[in-house]
């Protein structure tokens, strides 16, 4: 728990970065859809919508990344990205059975972020001031 305290800053910009590459689904959704998924949507809808998921991903990444910087923001980015993927993985378990296989580094990535962020939120209600 103290290394999680101790290094958050370096965490949250690593786990944001690689958070910020979802970018890639505004720009190329259908690419980004076989990569996770394995499988393509070529409707229009999807499309839209597909871009649009890629881009809340995306500021996702940026708030972890500004939370990183701005430590009076970091609980809040802290808890609502790490509601973000429990969703997101909790989402594929219950309705995505047949993605687990191709998808299983992200379901892993996304809950273990969630878990660290969570071990930092619960450590840091008892400190009046986050580390900067």
């Amino acid at each position: 728990m103290k290394l999680i305290f101790a290094n958050i800053k370096t965490i949250m910009i690593v786990a944001g970065l690689l958070t910020c590459t979802m970018f890639f689904a505004v720009v190329a959704p259908e690419a980004a859809l076989v990569g996770m998924f394995g499988e393509s949507l070529s409707e229009p809808l999807a499309q839209v919508l597909v871009r649009s998921w890629g881009f809340l991903i995306f500021l996702m990444g940026a708030l972890l990344i500004y939370g990183a910087y701005k430590p009076v923001y970091r609980n809040l980015a802290l808890g609502l990205v790490g509601i973000s993927k429990l969703v997101f993985v909790s989402l594929l378990l219950i309705f995505g059975s047949q993605y687990i296989g191709k998808a299983a580094f992200t379901i892993f990535f996304d809950s273990a972020l969630a878990i660290v962020f969570f071990a930092y939120l619960v450590r840091a209600k008892g400190v009046s001031e986050p580390p900067a």
